[in-house]
């Protein structure tokens, strides 16, 4: 596997590991009452996100080229599944992350407080006193909360369906066109380009109906109109949704490529 290979499948695991830690944000703000600074402060873990994406996007590029340029097509189909297998691994590992996160985000968000300063607290994270507060913030999912998983109660269920519906276009959407571009070098410029259609239908299906339910969600629980434990169990089963919907694009990503081509053919 080229080196190359290699940084795309650990920048794609940072980049799935921080989106699915980007949940518990909404859990730490309403535990602390400052959705706004844990939102600020998980800003930095977004722009560490953003940085891997950027250079992720020409490492794949450039395999893309190489395979095109030897003749070795097939092989990159093998890359695209490994890197789903790697967003796949990454969010179960955000999953069972989530509860030290939770504790670590909610002391994060406390000492900017105090701190007032992004850079110091950074600083105070690796310091002794933060490394001691990490080791007692380790926390392994509870068996309460996996079992939650057994029951639907209160659960949104059209919003979970469409989580793993967006969740498999998002994970599909530039991989599919990619490998379009690979199937049919002549039109790789225009199936690149019809990733972010692909994509901007997923991203409307977030912005229309799931996250405002999980926002409207968040302001209940802040009311007293809904417990902590029901959107904790809500939270839960969208990242759940977001396992699957890494597995669901595994079955979608050469039908997706396929058609992705014929569309670039057809305009």
């Amino acid at each position: 596997m080229a080196i190359q290979v290699v940084f795309v499948l650990i920048l794609t695991f940072i980049i799935y590991m921080i989106g699915t830690l980007a949940y518990s944000v909404r859990i730490v703000g309403i535990k602390t009452g400052k959705i706004a600074v844990a939102f600020a402060i998980f800003n930095v873990f977004a722009l560490v996100s953003r940085t891997a994406n950027a250079f992720q996007a020409p490492l794949l590029a450039k395999t893309i080229e190489n395979s095109i340029k030897s003749g070795n097509i097939n092989d990159m189909l093998h890359i695209f599944r490994w890197i789903l297998v790697s967003a796949t691994f990454a969010t179960i590992v955000g999953a069972i992350l989530l509860p030290t996160f939770i504790k670590v985000f909610a002391r994060a968000v406390q000492s900017f407080s105090i701190h007032r300063s992004i850079p110091k607290l950074i600083l105070h994270g690796f310091s002794k006193s933060g490394i001691e507060q990490f080791k007692k913030s380790i926390t392994a999912p509870r068996q309460h909360n996996i079992a939650q998983l057994k029951s639907l109660r209160r659960i949104p269920k059209k919003i979970i369906l469409l989580n793993i519906i967006t969740s498999s276009i998002t994970n599909v959407g530039v991989l599919s066109s990619l490998y379009a571009g690979c199937l049919y070098p002549d039109y790789r410029t225009t199936c690149s380009t019809l990733s972010s259609v692909i994509n901007g239908m997923a991203t409307i299906l977030m912005f229309i109906f799931i996250d405002p339910y999980i926002s409207v969600m968040t302001d209940d629980v802040i009311r007293g109109e809904c417990s902590e434990s029901d959107f904790n169990r809500c939270i839960i089963f969208i990242v759940f949704g977001l396992i699957i919907g890494t597995l669901l694009a595994q079955i979608l990503l050469v039908p997706a490529a396929q058609t992705i081509a014929i569309i670039a053919r057809v305009i």
